[in-house]
C-alpha cells in the first residue's frame, strides 16, 4: 500500500479497478475485497488529438491487468477532471486535456464489461477527505486540490455543492484582473497565478530558466532568488484571494487543501494561514488544514465510486 494511503480502510466489499486521471499523471490502483487499495502505479496523461482514446487504452489495459487478481475486480472507478457532468457519465469539457462531451462511463463499460463509477477528480478527492480525512466530522467544508489545475469540492451541511458539474471551478475566478492570461481566455485566474504548473511557467517567463516544477521554484525563493520570491508570493497572495472569496460566499468552517503544492508543508501553510487571517474578517475566517488522505485522495474517491457502481 502507498504510504500515502496507510490507514484508509474503505472495509469489505467488491473489489475494484482504480483510475485517477489528472492533468499530469494517471494513477492506477486496485481496491480489494478487504477494502486496501494497492501501491498506485504512475503513468504520464496522454496528450494530443487523440487523447480521449488514449485515455480509454490506458482504462482497458489496466482493467485486463487486474482481471486474473483474486477476487477479479467487480467493477470499475474512474475519475478525470475539468467539468464533469457525473449523472450523465460526461466529461462535458477539459482545458488542459482538449476534450469535449466524453461519455467515459459508457465507454468504459462498453470497452470492460463491467459496471463503471464516474466522476470528477477533484470532488472525489474531496469526498474522500471528508468523509475518511481532514474533513470528517465538518459540515460546512472546502476541499483545494492545487495541481497542474485549481478546483475545490464543495461541502454545505454535509452534502456536495456539485452544480451538474460546474461549480468548485475556484482556479477561474479572477483574483487579480490585471494578471497574466488564463487558458479559459480570462486575465488574473487563480489558477493562472497559483497551480503548480503556473509557478513553473511564470518563472521561465520571468527569467529564462526553465525548471521542472513548483518546488524548485520554493527551493530557490529560499535561497534567495527574488524572481522566484515575487513569484511564490504572488501565489500565496491569490490563493488567500480565492479563499476569501470561498469565505464570503459559502462560509466554509475549514478549508482543506490537498495537491501537489500542498506538498510545500510549512512554506506553503504558514505564510497562507497569515494572509487569509489578515484579509479575510469581517467573513468568518476558515481553518486552514493540510489534505489528511494525500495525493491518493482521487484515488480513494473513486473506489468509493466504484464500489458504489458494483452494487
Amino acid at each position: 500500500m502507498s504510504p500515502d494511503v496507510v490507514g484508509v480502510d474503505l472495509g469489505p466489499g467488491a473489489p475494484v479497478a482504480v483510475l485517477d486521471v489528472g492533468g499530469t499523471e494517471i494513477k492506477t490502483s486496485v481496491l480489494d475485497g478487504e477494502g486496501h487499495l494497492s501501491p498506485a502505479v504512475h503513468s504520464p496523461t496522454p496528450r494530443g488529438a487523440d487523447v480521449v482514446e488514449r485515455v480509454l487504452d490506458a482504462v482497458s489495459d489496466h482493467v485486463e491487468q487486474v482481471r486474473d487478481a483474486q477476487p477479479a475486480p467487480a467493477a470499475v472507478g474512474l475519475v478525470v477532471p475539468g467539468i464533469v457532468d457525473a449523472d450523465r457519465g460526461v466529461a462535458v469539457f477539459s482545458e488542459n486535456l482538449v476534450w469535449h462531451d466524453v461519455p467515459f462511463r459508457d465507454l468504459v463499460a462498453e470497452r470492460t464489461g463491467l459496471p463503471v463509477g464516474f466522476g470528477h477528480d477533484v470532488a472525489t478527492a474531496g469526498r474522500a477527505e471528508l468523509e475518511l480525512g481532514a474533513a470528517r466530522g465538518v459540515a460546512d467544508a472546502a476541499v483545494l486540490v492545487v495541481g497542474t489545475g485549481i478546483a475545490a469540492a464543495l461541502f454545505v451541511e454535509g452534502r456536495p455543492l456539485l452544480g451538474h458539474g460546474w461549480a468548485g471551478e475556484l482556479g477561474h475566478s479572477v483574483v487579480d484582473p490585471g494578471g497574466p492570461a488564463c487558458v479559459c481566455g480570462a486575465h488574473g485566474c487563480l489558477e493562472a497565478i497559483a497551480s503548480a504548473a503556473a509557478i513553473t511557467r511564470r518563472y521561465t517567463a520571468a527569467t529564462g530558466i526553465e525548471v521542472p516544477g513548483a518546488r524548485e521554484v520554493l527551493a530557490l525563493a529560499e535561497a534567495g532568488d527574488e524572481a522566484a520570491r515575487n513569484i511564490w508570493d504572488n501565489a500565496i497572495a491569490a490563493l488567500a484571494a480565492g479563499i476569501r472569496q470561498l469565505a464570503a460566499i459559502l462560509s466554509p468552517e475549514v478549508v482543506v487543501i490537498g495537491g501537489g503544492l500542498s506538498r510545500a508543508g510549512d512554506a506553503l501553510f504558514g505564510p497562507l494561514a497569515d494572509a487569509v487571517g489578515r484579509t479575510t474578517p469581517p467573513h468568518r475566517v476558515p481553518e486552514l488544514r493540510p489534505a489528511a488522505i494525500g495525493a491518493y485522495a482521487g484515488l480513494v474517491g473513486a473506489a468509493l465510486l466504484g464500489r458504489e457502481a458494483a452494487r
